[in-house]
């Protein structure tokens, strides 16, 4: 993986990530999201993002 890049989108509304070039995770809610977004990062280590829109995305810097 190169720098600056996003590596994951966790959201709790799947019409939010539509056709994505990255792996798109489904949670059924905002504790469920921030725990998976929280596991993400760390395997990937990643920073996680909160566009509070429901979704959050994971990006290494």
């Amino acid at each position: 993986m190169s720098k600056d890049e996003i590596v994951a989108i966790v959201t709790t509304d799947k019409n939010k990530v539509l056709h994505s070039g990255v792996a798109a995770f489904l949670c059924d809610n905002i504790e469920e999201r921030d725990n998976v977004s929280l596991l993400i990062s760390k395997v990937t280590e990643g920073m996680v993002h909160d566009l509070e829109n429901g979704c959050v995305i994971i990006v290494r810097h």
